[in-house]
């Protein structure tokens, strides 16, 4: 028994924020014809939150530490580190083995460089490059000296990947973190990032005279330039937000503090009477989903005679640090969800989440589900997570000590900036998206045209500090929606009160929602679930025009009450079909709606206040 008796800590009470709190309007109030929307509204908060933080000393300095990380927490690097250090210098057998693979890989490269001259030795004979490696591709790197580099290179990569993991004792995310931290450091390295080392590069230097390098040198300046004035790919004149992109023919019907919902045009005499919701992640810009007329899938859905609305967020601020996670449920889904119900009268709708977006989405259906809302009829859910337990490389980002510092970085702005959000989605494709850039853009001196994906790309956005805080902690970290402690207007939600038909979509190559990760809403909803695997990545899998070539599906369907299937066994089973995904949805979407009818009218009472497609808050 301890015979110290503790006192609580006595502390002053801390006074709400000044920021005034207001519920969401109602649609039928943003549209009296006295009030005009404005462009700058007031942020709302979901709660209020106290006026100081604690340890203000402790995040400033961590704010300004994130500065020179670019966002990355040194204690998170440095704990991973000493975890694998640590268990790997108190076991000997495992050094052994190590020190054996290297000293094997070692003895056949010098034997490959002894044999370099002779004509039956064959290029690649120590080791490939994976296929999905386009570094070492062409006929340049299978001559001597540039083989043995890569091949060099490729062997100390694959002794490095050994020596990080299976390390016994070594958490799965501390290991996960090292063997990530070691590719970027040798990706850096790689040979052909450098012109006395690739082929390639000494090739075209002769052939224009070292003209190449005069081109390298005006796009690292170009892109310098461009850098320092903020300047972005939506600023050329040939992807236009409203003209070139995000074109399609529309009007903004309803207004508030955080989104404009914007109504299509028809494009067909007839449409179907259910209305489509899209409801797009809001870390881009909306248009992902209405780029150029041949890609947006917005002018397909008008196209096959569906009526169609679109959320646009606001790109929020620091007057916005207070925003919460539910407040986009509320003033996002919610709000136009009870707009579109005064404009298309009695009718179901199709709800489709796209990204984050569809995780909202599916918070949002779960909770009216449970409160005997019945508006939705189907719910399509594109590369959105549900369960974060499997959430692919970003949760090597994701962990307490990173989200604490990530905290401190916002806390200072009041926002998560665009070059943090874009700078670690860049390092996951590392190869991809910085080093190939380098050597074609800078050594080989070579452009590659711009597309409407990179524009949409290059639009980013900012991310509430509050909102982000919350995503991070409950989703990622605690995985509270998966484990029904998710709560929604005090009340906890389970996703297996969704019983509206789904259609799901997870594409092959996603590096920020994994299918498999994707595909766990199967044992979460207690609903039809069409499940459809695409080919490509987070977003070109996603947008996939029937026109294009090249794309490919697996789709099968799961009953309400069928037996779970896992995904190694669906790959097996789910028959395969060559081209874009769109139709097989749009077909499905035609199956649970009623017959084709007059167009609804576009928007309702003082609508004509508001600008037409795509809006204001598209360009903020």
């Amino acid at each position: 028994m301890s015979v110290v008796q503790i006192f609580p800590r006595t502390e002053e009470e801390t006074a709400a924020l000044a920021l005034p709190v207001s519920p969401a309007a109602p649609p039928e109030a943003a549209m009296t014809s006295s009030e005009k929307p404005a462009l700058a509204p007031t942020p709302v908060a979901a709660e209020p939150l106290p006026a100081s933080e604690p340890y203000p000393l402790d995040r400033a300095f961590h704010a300004m530490l994130a500065r020179f990380t670019g966002g990355i927490s040194p204690l998170a690097l440095s704990l991973a580190w000493l975890d694998w250090s640590s268990h790997l210098a108190a076991a000997p057998q495992r050094q052994m083995e190590i020190s054996r693979n290297i000293l094997r890989d070692t003895g056949r490269l010098a034997e490959a460089v002894a044999h370099a001259t002779s004509p039956e030795q064959k290029p690649w004979s120590v080791i490939q490059p994976q296929s999905r490696d386009r570094r070492f591709s062409g006929p340049q790197w299978e001559t001597a000296p540039f083989n043995l580099l890569a091949q060099a290179f490729l062997l100390g990569e694959r002794w490095w990947h050994d020596a990080t993991t299976g390390v016994r004792g070594v958490s799965h995310a501390n290991e996960a973190i090292v063997e990530f931290s070691i590719r970027q450091m040798l990706d850096m390295l790689a040979p052909s990032n450098f012109a006395a080392t690739n082929p390639k590069v000494l090739e075209k230097a002769f052939q224009s005279g070292g003209e190449n390098f005069v081109f390298g040198w005006q796009n690292w300046c170009s892109d310098l330039m461009r850098l320092l004035s903020n300047a972005k790919l939506t600023d050329d004149a040939q992807f236009v937000v409203g003209k070139t992109v995000a074109a399609s023919p529309g009007k903004v019907v309803y207004r508030n503090e955080l989104i404009e919902l914007i109504q299509y045009h028809p494009t067909t005499a007839q449409v179907r009477p259910e209305p489509i919701l899209i409801v797009p992640a809001w870390i881009m810009k909306y248009y992902i989903l209405d780029l150029s007329p041949q890609n947006s899938l917005v002018k397909y859905l008008t196209g096959q005679g569906f009526t169609v609305f679109a959320i646009s967020w606001r790109n929020p601020d620091a007057r916005d640090r207070d925003l919460a996670f539910d407040d986009y449920r509320k003033l996002g889904v919610m709000a136009a969800l009870d707009m579109i119900g005064l404009i298309v009268v009695g009718r179901k709708i199709h709800a489709l989440g796209y990204c984050l977006g569809g995780t909202l989405l599916s918070i949002a259906a779960a909770a009216m589900e449970r409160d005997g809302d019945n508006r939705l009829g189907t719910v399509t859910l594109l590369a959105a997570q549900t369960d974060f337990t499997e959430a692919g490389e970003l949760t090597l980002f994701i962990n307490e000590s990173q989200v604490a510092f990530l905290e401190d970085m916002m806390w200072q702005r009041g926002y998560l900036d665009t070059t943090q959000m874009a700078g670690a989605f860049q390092l996951l494709r590392s190869n991809e998206l910085i080093w190939s850039r380098l050597s074609h853009d800078y050594l080989m001196g070579e452009v590659a045209p711009p597309n409407d994906l990179m524009a949409w790309n290059a639009d980013a956005t900012r991310l509430p500090y509050r909102m982000h805080s919350e995503y991070l902690r409950k989703l990622f970290l605690n995985n509270d929606l998966a484990g029904g402690r998710y709560h929604v207007g005090g009340r906890s939600v389970s996703l297996s009160d969704i019983h509206a038909p789904m259609f799901v979509v997870g594409t092959l190559a996603d590096h920020v929602a994994p299918w498999r990760s994707v595909y766990k809403i199967h044992y979460q909803v207690d609903a039809d679930v069409t499940f459809l695997l695409t080919s490509g990545g987070h977003n070109a899998g996603v947008v996939a025009p029937p026109e294009e070539a090249g794309h490919s599906y697996q789709v099968l369907t799961k009953a309400e009450d069928a037996p779970y299937v896992g995904p190694d066994e669906w790959l097996k089973l789910a028959p395969h079909v060559e081209g874009s995904w769109w139709p097989e949805w749009t077909n499905w979407l035609a199956a649970r709606s009623g017959a084709p009818c007059d167009p609804p009218q576009i928007g309702v009472g003082d609508a004509a206040d508001l600008p037409d497609a795509p809006g204001n808050y598209v360009h903020t």
